[in-house]
């Protein structure tokens, strides 16, 4: 028997009985269905996790907090022959270093003063080469240019709108939040900014105060926040300038030499994200202190790759519960079917060729659970990252935010794996009706007896 004609007797068979054949479909479908939206479920809140935490960071950011061997209160010291380490390991594109101005400043540009942190002294030509991000200008290319951060303008008020927001937020009923005023709303791009830095000193018993003032001009606007309620209203100096600012600003002895302050911050970034997990491990193989987003990541994927599979074994004990139909109806298909068998053995037909047909059938109905289950699972997904949302936004009173996460995210691999258990199970379920099928007796099944 030709393959094409075993094909048209298999299904000229199972419409014979349309309406067991569709229930079983049925039970496959749901079965799959329910197998693929389950484990969805665990793809959508790992892939809503795994974007927040790259959000709260640069990807290919990897932060250094000094060497193993050194003491606790020196960990965050490098030195310039650590650095040019640093910057020599593979895959290493840039090695930014800042220090953080911690004493009390207030800027000014035009009649517009503020007060703002943090204040950093880093080295641009490596910010430059890790991708700083500006909204607006340029990096930064003689010494007395600065970048602003994005809300930088919104701390820049008039003596007029201070007071009138002191007012209001005095006046406000307790617990009430005040909107704050908009702020400089001319472009900040190429205005002269003074910076007035306070550092404080204990002379004799007595605090004594010092300030002194430093002018600079506004090349560049940092990017947006990736979050709305995150506000950057920071400054970034170019540490040609480190000599001088913390020469005033850090309080130390007077030996202390300024190549002797720690670094604030030192940050490794790698070519690309694939390579962030080999440079962090070869910077703990040299014996520095490090962290990237490769090791949190780590953790939350081993978490949900257990929590998956659980989902996947919980989903696949439906499937199997439904092979039972399969089973059901595959047995009523061979006894129903004694007399064909019978004819088609005294014809010649090779046994394994009956329990091709047989198979095929089976596998049949785990196709078009699997096909149809795909189907309706995209659909009920789709439909719960559309609701949800709106559902709990409203539950919350949260109406006019909506809430960005993912509920529901079905990946490909995983409509392979529900797809391979829904006919997998189908074949097997199969496989004992069929191989009973081979086994009838000729003269038996001529006269209609098993």
């Amino acid at each position: 028997m030709k393959f094409n004609d075993q094909i048209k007797f298999m299904f000229r068979n199972m419409k014979k009985n349309r309406l067991r054949v569709f229930m079983t479909i049925l039970a496959t479908t749901m079965a799959c269905a329910f197998l693929i939206v389950l484990a969805s479920v665990g793809f959508g809140i790992q892939k809503s996790i795994t974007e927040e935490i790259k959000s709260q960071q640069l990807i290919t950011e990897v932060t250094v907090y000094g060497k193993a061997e050194t003491k606790p209160d020196e960990s965050a010291f490098l030195s310039s022959e650590d650095l040019g380490e640093l910057a020599d390991v593979e895959n290493v594109t840039a090695v930014v270093r800042r220090n953080t101005i911690e004493m009390e400043a207030e800027v000014a540009v035009d009649d517009r003063t503020g007060s703002t942190y943090p204040i950093y002294i880093t080295n641009m030509e490596e910010e430059l080469k890790a991708n700083l991000s500006l909204s607006k200008g340029a990096i930064p290319k003689e010494e007395n240019e600065v970048i602003v951060g994005y809300h930088f303008a919104q701390a820049l008020l008039t003596e007029k709108e201070r007071e009138e927001y002191d007012k209001k937020q005095e006046a406000a009923p307790e617990g009430e939040m005040i909107e704050e005023p908009v702020g400089f709303e001319v472009d900040l791009i190429g205005k002269e900014l003074t910076v007035k830095v306070t550092k404080y000193t204990e002379e004799k018993n007595e605090e004594k105060s010092e300030e002194k003032s430093f002018t600079f001009k506004i090349s560049g606007i940092g990017k947006e926040p990736s979050r709305d309620w995150e506000t950057d209203q920071s400054i970034y100096i170019n540490d040609s300038l480190r000599e001088e600012i913390l020469g005033f600003t850090f309080v130390s002895e007077e030996e202390t030499k300024v190549e002797e302050i720690p670094y604030s911050q030192v940050l490794v970034y790698a070519t690309s994200l694939e390579k962030v997990e080999q440079v962090t491990n070869d910077l703990k193989d040299k014996g520095y202190n490090v962290y990237s987003i490769t090791e949190e990541l780590d953790s939350v994927n081993l978490f949900f790759t257990v929590f998956k599979a659980g989902l996947v074994f919980v989903g696949t004990i439906a499937i199997i519960i439904a092979s039972i139909g399969i089973f059901n109806t595959m047995t009523m298909a061979v006894t129903e079917r004694t007399q064909e068998i019978g004819i088609m053995k005294a014809l010649g037909a090779q046994p394994s060729t009956i329990r091709r047909i047989f198979l095929m059938e089976s596998a049949y109905i785990g196709i078009m659970g699997a096909l149809i289950g795909v189907a309706i699972s995209y659909a009920i997904s789709f439909a719960a990252n559309m609701l949800l949302p709106i559902i709990l936004s409203a539950a919350l009173g949260s109406e006019n935010s909506s809430i960005d996460f993912v509920f529901s995210y079905i990946p490909f691999s995983l409509v392979v794996i529900a797809s391979a258990i829904s006919i997998g199970v189908a074949m097997i379920s199969g496989f004992r009706p069929a191989a009973k099928a081979t086994n009838i007796n000729v003269l038996s099944a001529l006269r209609r007896e098993m």
